[in-house]
């Protein structure tokens, strides 16, 4: 078993790493658009204070996050087997799927689950994904 927390990333909010192997398998913790700084891709705020979310800049931005999280482990998107979706408001599900579809092949790609939950761990992100992928040691 290979446990990884990558240190460019922003760290976990609790005490688990971003990326398992278990075998075969690696498991992708909940991802979402925060960067290292604790700002948030797709959350701006206006000169009044008020913030505006982006559910597509989120939604690629938590993507990209993945890739870059299964890199560190010698993987990447190709590898993804199952995603599980985490949406504040099912009224994003529209602009999400176009996203998700610009990484993501309905024939090739990975299982889907998408839920919606009542929040997130901070009120400025509307979407977080874990993943599952499979790549094999002696590849």
């Amino acid at each position: 078993m290979q446990s990884k927390t990558l240190t460019h990333k922003a760290k976990p909010l609790g005490n688990y790493p971003h990326v398992k192997r278990v075998g075969d398998f690696i498991y992708v913790s909940g991802t979402s658009s925060r960067k290292k700084d604790n700002t948030h891709i797709g959350a701006t705020q206006d000169e009044n204070g008020n913030w505006e979310l982006d559910i597509k800049a989120q939604t690629k931005a938590v993507i990209e996050n993945i890739g870059e999280l299964l890199k560190g482990i010698d993987a990447d998107l190709s590898n993804v087997i199952d995603i599980t979706t985490f949406l504040v408001d099912m009224k994003d599900f529209k602009a999400y799927n176009e996203v998700y579809g610009t990484f993501f092949d309905g024939n090739t790609g990975p299982t889907r689950t998408t839920v919606a939950v009542h929040q997130l761990p901070h009120p400025n992100l509307l979407i977080e994904i874990k993943a599952v992928a499979y790549l094999p040691i002696n590849q």
